[in-house]
């Protein structure tokens, strides 16, 4: 396992891409039974790299952009579990989903790696 700490580079402002927008939703179960979300939004920093870059998957009602990005970061994002919907990255404009959250703390301590997906709309 790999022990190099990484932290100055991944904290180095020349690296890193400052105003990473995450949307967070919390689903409570109101007094009917139904869920009931909550957004609340946070400004954080990390090194943005790609994962598969963009691809176009041909459909018969036209074409569909995919695409998917790494986020290297000490900010604790979340592909979601019983009280709270996956986290929603805005990045250069573009919406993505977490999708998976990896511990990098091996890499320096506190760090993860989250792999967002692009979100289709329609």
């Amino acid at each position: 396992m790999a022990t190099l700490d990484v932290s100055r580079v991944l904290l180095d402002p020349k690296l890193a891409s400052r105003g990473i927008i995450c949307h967070r939703t919390e689903v409570v179960m109101g007094d009917n039974g139904r869920g009931q979300k909550t957004e609340t939004t946070h400004t954080f920093s990390g090194v943005v790299t790609t994962n598969d870059g963009n691809k176009m998957d041909r459909r018969t009602d036209g074409t569909l952009i995919k695409g998917a990005i790494n986020i290297h970061t000490r900010f604790a994002l979340s592909s979601g579990d019983a009280g709270y919907q996956a986290d929603e990255i805005t990045w250069k404009g573009r919406r993505y989903i977490v999708s998976q959250v990896l511990d990098n703390t091996h890499y320096g301590r506190g760090f993860v790696k989250a792999i967002c997906e692009l979100k289709l709309s329609g």
